[in-house]
């Protein structure tokens, strides 16, 4: 029989697929570089902090939302009272974060210090908290972004046109940019990443130093809190008289509570720091919680010396008013203005960045805790958690497109999975330090930090349940039961696998009496002739050549060309397929030749395997279907015999041009 394989074969030539790859993403990383992909405290605040202190750009906006259309003028002054609240969260959940970091230096956060603290599945609460925390941040962020740029063109665009309508694209196309900036690896998104954390820090202290110098030099001028387009104002009394002050306080409360997202985000990507991870977290958590209170604190006392109003639409945003508003006329005026919103612009839309280094890290640890598929383990071409972080852009796009991009309805999502985190966090550690009988005070800041924070999450979802908290609030449980049945899946499939058979059975011989192989005949070629060669190597008692007759004048002439083919000796059976049903015509053909139970059938499955995507598009592959359709059968083996096409072309070329 002639050998099809009969020069060496080229080297293997990487798909198209994997050379695209390689270009946009750079060349791979192999594992032992992973130890090199951490980040310093300098660059780790800028990546890792960009989410929570980029909050400062809406934060006191939602509180005003609330309280302006109740209250009125009154909620420059409610503001303040408010803000001091969110800032005493911030104090406790700052404590009860450095512990986090210090006694757990994998990343993971709140979900690791739950599952050891209260088990693998009270666990699932807090990732499934972190996961839709993540999500939303990532939706959050990026509309917040676009938003500003939309201010910054309303407040300073001669002749405007209108560019609201661009705000979903927008985002959407930062979403992907960001994936792809995280995709190459994490030492790259580190260096694009930081430096907008740093300009928006120096944004904002601008702000408040030209705010603090223009106040005390004769006042700060204040918006027309009648324009066109803000939100309804109420009346100063309307709320107290109708009893609504502390139902409003407590929405006001819990729309401000989105100031805190991203502050669980150094826990959560602990892992990241270089060593001592512990000691460098601490330190850096430390950091961006004292720029976060400055920042939230300062956008909220000049909102209420300001009087900046939200606007029905969102824009332009309560800062770019104080910016505006600050800075004044003319062209010193308009440069502070534009730098204060590209910088804002750039800190929401790289604060977007946290999630995409959190959620794969915590997806990674449910999947090796078996309550997420295992495949989001795996690491990338650029070492960084692939699987993870185009989950989480699919899942962000398909969030912008049904609220329209639109922060308000977003914030509503926002703070019950982020103070959820919270909760399980604070309360783990209580759990720490009171099985150990220590830490003393710190059980104290522990049980205030997780009381705290689960009454916000309870006050988040009265308020804002018919303005889309009941999303979050049903989808909690599901995803919960989803976690803990994929893992109650992955317990069974284990349990069945590894279940070892009795020592006497083990130890027995196969218990066959024949062996049979069928080469199945599609087409006479190269890849059927080393299907047969492979075949007669085996050394089984027979061997056979079936087709299945679905065309009949093409079986007579793949019959007659068999008769032809030299140097072997196994004939072609043809059997009748009329329905065309091919995996039940080789299932039945199979089980019937078995039937016995003492019969072994190995069917080998020629597969022409295609280099070029254009000639693979043009071919089918049936290998898999089949090895799927016999899988049931007990003494049934199914193997491919993979055949090189492109290899064989380029050796045909090469003897063409042979002399």
């Amino acid at each position: 029989m002639a050998d099809p394989d009969a020069t060496l074969s080229p080297p293997i030539r990487d798909r198209l697929a994997y050379r695209v790859k390689c270009r946009l993403l750079g060349p791979p990383l192999v594992t032992e570089q992973l130890s090199r992909e951490k980040l310093g405290n300098p660059m780790a605040l800028g990546v890792l902090a960009s989410d929570c202190i980029s909050s400062t750009a809406y934060g006191s906006e939602e509180m005003l939302r609330i309280l302006v259309p109740v209250v009125g003028v009154a909620a420059f002054t409610l503001l303040m009272p408010v803000t001091g609240a969110i800032l005493l969260v911030l104090l406790l959940l700052t404590l009860s974060y450095r512990d986090v970091v210090s006694v757990y230096t994998r990343a993971g956060g709140s979900y690791v210090v739950a599952r050891e603290n209260f088990g693998p599945r009270i666990a699932q609460i807090a990732a499934v908290a972190l996961l839709v925390d993540y999500i939303v941040t990532v939706a959050v962020q990026t509309a917040a972004g676009t938003d500003a740029l939309i201010s910054l063109a309303h407040l300073t665009g001669e002749g405007y046109t209108g560019i609201d309508h661009l705000k979903l694209p927008i985002t959407a196309a930062v979403v992907v940019l960001l994936m792809y900036g995280n995709l190459r690896g994490i030492r790259e998104a580190g260096r694009a990443f930081a430096a907008p954390a740093y300009l928006f820090m120096l944004a904002v202290a601008l702000l408040l130093v030209t705010g603090l110098v223009r106040a005390l030099n004769g006042g700060l001028p204040q918006t027309d809190l009648h324009a066109a387009g803000v939100v309804p104002l109420g009346r100063e009394g309307d709320g107290w008289l109708y009893g609504a002050s502390l139902f409003m306080v407590l929405r006001a409360f819990a729309n401000g509570g989105s100031s805190l997202t991203g502050l669980e985000a150094i826990s959560n990507g602990v892992s990241a720091f270089r060593r001592p991870q512990g000691v460098n977290a601490r330190r850096t958590l430390t950091v961006m919680s004292c720029i976060l209170g400055i920042m939230v604190l300062g956008v909220s006392t000049l909102a209420h010396y300001t009087h900046a109003v939200p606007y029905v639409d969102g824009n332009p945003t309560v800062i770019a008013q104080e910016a505006h508003l600050v800075f004044g006329d003319g062209w010193a005026g308009t440069v502070g203005l534009v730098f204060v919103q590209l910088a804002t612009a750039l800190i929401l839309y790289t604060g977007a960045n946290t999630p995409f280094t959190g959620f794969p890290f915590l997806a990674s640890f449910v999947a090796e805790d078996r309550f997420l598929p295992r495949k989001l383990m795996r690491r990338g071409h650029r070492l960084a958690f692939s699987g993870g972080i185009i989950s989480l852009t699919v899942v962000a796009l398909a969030l912008l497109l049904v609220t329209g991009a639109n922060v308000d309805k977003l914030v509503a999502l926002y703070a019950i999975g982020v103070f959820t985190g919270f909760t399980m966090a604070a309360a783990g550690m209580t759990a720490h330090y009171w099985r150990r009988r220590e830490g003393g005070w710190r059980i104290g800041v522990n049980v205030v930090a997780a009381v705290v924070s689960a009454l916000v999450v309870v006050i988040f979802a009265i308020t804002k349940f018919t303005e889309g908290a009941w999303l979050v609030v049903v989808v909690f449980p599901l995803g919960v039961w989803a976690l803990i049945r994929i893992n109650r899946e992955y317990r069974e499939e284990a349990a069945a696998l590894e279940t070892m058979p009795p020592r006497s059975e083990a130890a027995e011989s196969p218990h066959w009496r024949r062996h049979l192989v069928y080469v199945l005949v599609d087409v006479l070629d190269l890849a059927t002739v080393k299907a047969l060669r492979y075949a007669h190597e085996l050394r089984p008692d027979q061997v056979r050549a079936v087709h299945f007759v679905i065309d009949e004048e093409r079986a007579r002439r793949l019959a007659a060309r068999w008769e032809e083919l030299p140097g072997t000796d196994v004939p072609l059976e043809l059997v009748d397929c009329p329905d065309r049903r091919l995996r039940h015509a080789v299932a039945s053909l199979a089980a019937r030749d078995t039937a016995d139970g003492t019969t072994a059938l190995t069917l080998l499955v020629p597969r022409r395997t295609y280099a070029r995507p254009l000639a693979a598009l043009l071919h089918t592959d049936s290998g898999d279907e089949l090895a799927k359709a016999l899988q049931h059968l007990p003494n049934v083996a199914v193997t491919v015999v993979p055949f090189d096409v492109t290899a064989a072309m380029a050796r045909m070329r090469a003897r063409v041009r042979t002399p």
